[in-house]
């Protein structure tokens, strides 16, 4: 059986990051002959969280799974969301009783394909579950039921945090991605067992900018210490994340090649006086 090709992309920052990806999407599965697309959404809506429109867009426009991080609770309509949608997932390491799911497993003409979410901890909150324990545990579940293609992000601020992670499912995990830094690391690697690794995919948003986010409303926090908003920034779009050839039968991973990406489209939301507390 030939590979299974997938593709991962960071953290869709607001309209612009939403709308690109949303317009692009199509044209990745007919250039790279992509067949599954997960895609981070935590910061789509505005710049934190995301919404049940945001998240049937994304699914309309390709995507097969939708995942978020630590913003997954900011815009509150998303909340009573969950239960109705599998295939948008929180991270696993939320206490047992938290709505939604951290793993989903879902059938491919080339078999079936586990994708999961953990949070880190170092420097993050909410401070979740020990990720690496709920990690393996839920991997050597899945692996235990005959799923061999398991896809891991982890949304974590650390790059240590990131790599072990990494490391201690090597051999397990068919990939282990990093995301919420927001900007994309070289470290693009195949673990000795088989394991596919990016420290982080990037983000999916506007390319002048802090993090996504507005320069001039950044630099003015940075400089004066004064409460400001921090507004989505506008300008082209940067698209960032990864593809990867999944074996079936093993799970390992065959390739991996990084996405980045200029879209020339200018795709922005209204600007807003740095000035402006919130």
């Amino acid at each position: 059986m030939s590979s299974l090709r997938i593709l991962f992309l960071g953290d869709v920052v607001g309209e612009p990051g939403r709308r690109a990806v949303i317009a692009h999407l199509p044209r990745y599965r007919e250039e790279e002959g992509v067949e599954f697309i997960i895609v981070n959404g935590e910061n789509a809506a505005g710049g934190r969280g995301i919404t049940p429109r945001i998240t049937i867009d994304l699914l309309r426009a390709g995507a097969a799974v939708v995942t978020t991080g630590d913003h997954v609770w900011d815009q509150p309509e998303i909340l009573p969301y969950f239960p109705t949608e599998p295939r948008l997932l929180r991270p696993l390491n939320y206490p047992e009783g938290t709505p939604g799911a951290g793993s989903v497993v879902l059938e491919t003409a080339k078999g079936k394909i586990a994708v999961v979410q953990v949070q880190g901890r170092a420097f993050m909150q909410p401070p979740l579950e020990n990720p690496f324990i709920a990690a393996e545990s839920e991997v050597d579940r899945l692996l235990a039921e005959g799923v061999r293609m398991i896809f891991l992000e982890i949304h974590a601020e650390t790059t240590s945090e990131k790599i072990a992670m990494g490391r201690l499912l090597d051999g397990k995990a068919s990939f282990v991605v990093g995301t919420h830094t927001h900007v994309q690391t070289a470290d693009d690697s195949i673990f000795p067992g088989g394991t596919g690794y990016l420290t982080d995919a990037g983000m999916c948003g506007p390319e002048e900018s802090v993090l996504g986010r507005a320069v001039e409303s950044v630099v003015w926090r940075f400089k004066t210490g004064l409460p400001t908003r921090f507004p989505v920034a506008k300008g082209m779009v940067r698209i960032c994340g990864v593809i990867a050839d999944l074996d079936p039968e093993t799970g390992r991973c065959l390739t991996l090649r990084r996405v980045s990406e200029l879209i020339k489209e200018e795709i922005s939301e209204a600007p807003l006086d740095p000035s402006q507390a919130p």
